[in-house]
């Protein structure tokens, strides 16, 4: 009897341009296909939860396949997986779901985490992004608080995409000071292409006094990306957590 699966990877985004298959260039998800099919003898195609962009990273990242039958034994598939998978991608676990879940549609929430270093560090050169200037971490949290307001947030939206709308909900949107780094951490239903680096890339301006409050409002108040800051660099972009119902995991 068919069974479906969910499987927890996370991965360093550095070597992949981005999460979905594509023609010509190395994704996420082709190597996962790639050495799930090679491991399990049948072609597995699986369906993330979202994708990333080229260069960003995923602390945890759940992504779905059928299987023809049960696993027997799957703690050990998740271990030669790991023996197939390479350095910069781990699978952490890989559960049983029920047939009708969706790595996908069922997710109720994603974060994201952005961060920002003052201070040049080289062994965090691949991961942060690099601001020399004083950055005023309150003023862009007066400017986040207003995401709380819109549904709609085309203006930090690239202009080519096929989403049916550009509404999403925002649960969570704030700068902290963790460890010597300015880190965003922003929550929603679902996000938009480039929706979390182009509001990054907006909120600094702010910080950097190159724009005000109201000026940040009138921003997503106009669904212009014209209007919105320019986007800050993927490197620096991790998938933090996926949430799900308690009954799906």
């Amino acid at each position: 009897m068919k069974q479906r699966y969910f499987i927890e990877i996370s991965y360093n985004g550095k070597n992949y341009h981005g999460w979905q298959v594509q023609p010509n260039v190395i994704t996420v998800q082709e190597v996962l296909n790639d050495c799930l099919t090679k491991l399990l003898r049948e072609q597995i195609h699986v369906v993330g939860c979202g994708r990333t962009d080229t260069g960003v990273h995923a602390k945890q990242m759940f992504a779905h396949f059928d299987f023809p039958k049960k696993l027997n034994n799957v703690s050990h598939v998740l271990s030669r997986l790991n023996s197939f998978l390479p350095n910069d991608i781990v699978a952490i676990s890989l559960l049983e779901v029920e047939m009708d879940s969706h790595a996908r549609f069922d997710a109720s929430a994603r974060t994201y985490e952005y961060f920002v270093a003052q201070h040049k560090n080289p062994f965090q050169e691949d991961l942060v992004y690099l601001v020399h200037n004083p950055i005023n971490l309150e003023a862009m949290n007066q400017a986040a608080k207003h995401l709380f307001d819109f549904n709609d947030f085309t203006s930090f939206s690239k202009s080519d995409t096929q989403t049916k709308t550009n509404n999403c909900k925002i649960m969570q949107a704030y700068w902290e000071e963790r460890e010597g780094l300015l880190v965003f951490t922003i929550q929603a239903d679902r996000f938009l292409r480039n929706m979390v680096r182009a509001i990054v890339g907006t909120l600094l301006k702010v910080g950097l006094g190159k724009m005000s409050e109201e000026e940040f409002v009138r921003v997503v108040e106009s669904k212009d990306r014209s209007e919105a800051g320019a986007s800050v660099p993927a490197h620096a972009l991790f998938l933090i957590e996926v949430i799900y119902p308690k009954d799906i995991l």
